[in-house]
């Protein structure tokens, strides 16, 4: 996965990670640098022109926002590629870790901002997969799925749940050069999304009187 990873529950990050700090958050509380560092992550080493079409800006944002991320250290210039007239960049990590509950708590604003960033990268994503789905090959529509489950749990229940997806999601490929180059035929990158969102304001008393059929399952769009 080269996207940013959300977890305030205490330290946990991989070896080509970046775990933010109040700098990095800062940085990333803008939702043309978060894209900009997907975009890095999922399709290589590019150009600010590049990059700037694929956003839909132009050349002269895309350029100051991989300045203020080079500053910052997430992406770098990538010198092999890059000539006088063109300059490349390339990303410096895999993944983005934001895993620090104090430091959420100490950069309200910009916490807030790059998450809500984050939210509308993976909306635009599931957006995208969408009105893709017409002309898929019959076997990867029939993979496709969006699903919810409507739970009640304790907060280390909920801790316990996402410990285990993420033990299963570990077991499969990740989407890494390496990776693709030994992947077996037919083999494409999947996008795994998941949320784990409290809803604090559900009253209790309405499972009493939802149906058998409501009172837990799964909805599908």
């Amino acid at each position: 996965m080269t996207d940013p990873r959300v977890k305030l529950d205490g330290p946990q990050t991989e070896a080509d990670a970046v775990v933010l700090d109040a700098k990095g958050l800062r940085a990333l509380a803008h939702p043309v640098r978060v894209q900009l560092v997907g975009l890095l992550r999922k399709y290589g080493p590019s150009t600010a022109t590049r990059l700037a079409e694929r956003l839909g800006v132009n050349s002269g944002t895309a350029s100051y926002h991989l300045r203020q991320l080079g500053a910052a250290g997430f992406v770098e210039e990538d010198t092999e590629r890059g000539n006088a007239r063109e300059r490349w960049w390339r990303s410096v990590h895999r993944t983005t870790w934001f895993n620090d509950p104090d430091l959420a708590e100490r950069e309200p604003e910009a916490a807030l901002a790059y998450l809500q960033s984050v939210a509308a990268i993976y909306t635009l994503r599931t957006q995208q997969a969408l009105n893709e789905l017409q002309t898929m090959p019959r076997a990867w529509r029939d993979s496709f799925d969006m699903s919810d489950w409507a739970l009640r749990l304790t907060p280390e229940e909920t801790a316990a749940l996402y410990r285990e997806l993420r033990d299963v999601i570990a077991r499969y490929r990740r989407d890494t050069p390496e990776m693709a180059a030994r992947a077996p035929e037919g083999a494409e990158r999947v996008a795994l999304i998941t949320y784990v969102l409290p809803e604090l304001d559900a009253p209790a008393a309405a499972a009493v009187h939802a149906g058998p059929e409501n009172a837990l399952g799964t909805e599908r769009s």
